[in-house]
């Protein structure tokens, strides 16, 4: 898989061909774009002083904001995304049409493993998921292709075989990229309740 192409975020014409692709019309996009740059400035990072905001488009139209909050403890803190749906989820929704993320860096940033997991949880795989960068420039990328993408750039280290030299000193061994991490799944993947392998 190839790297998505990072769009203009100022091109009327490729943000109304992207916007019809992913079904939301550019008054969305507009708002998904400029929320989750705002949200940004609600972040608390004053660890790694990497600001996130991320935004989330629900039916109505309606956005349902979060930025990332940090703790000194580091594994504690929550991404925006998370944030984002968890404050959703406890606001009632359950209908999510596309998913944006903001970060203060050139190219954009995609949401980490952890966040994948947790929005899959509520999402189907064929949710937008827009990514703008600092310049409002962004990627698009469905839920499906963000959880792929990161197998193409680990792929794309295969050189850097000094880790996977440490793994296989860790005593694991590898036989394909995509074994690094593990892949998302949603609900719609679980046994029903009261069916064979279902818990509880």
């Amino acid at each position: 898989m190839a790297p998505e192409q990072v769009l203009s975020g100022t091109d009327p014409a490729k943000i109304a061909e992207v916007c019809q692709k992913h079904g939301i019309t550019t008054a969305e996009f507009a708002q998904l774009q400029a929320r989750s740059a705002e949200a940004k400035a609600t972040a608390y990072c004053p660890y790694s002083r990497f600001r996130v905001g991320a935004t989330l488009l629900i039916p109505g139209p309606a956005y349902v904001d979060g930025a990332n909050v940090e703790n000194a403890s580091y594994p504690v803190g929550t991404c925006a995304e998370r944030v984002a749906f968890g404050t959703a989820v406890a606001q009632g929704h359950r209908e999510f049409r596309a998913v944006a993320v903001s970060t203060d860096i050139s190219p954009p940033a995609s949401p980490c493993g952890m966040c994948r997991q947790f929005i899959r949880e509520f999402v189907n795989l064929s949710i937008p998921v827009f990514m703008f960068d600092k310049n409002k420039d962004f990627v698009v990328m469905t839920m499906e292709e963000v959880g792929l993408a990161v197998f193409f750039y680990i792929s794309a280290l295969a050189p850097c075989y000094n880790v996977l030299l440490e793994l296989h000193l860790l005593g694991i061994s590898l036989t394909d990229p995509s074994q690094l991490l593990p892949m998302s799944f949603g609900p719609d993947r679980l046994p029903p309740p009261g069916a064979p392998g279902a818990m509880g």
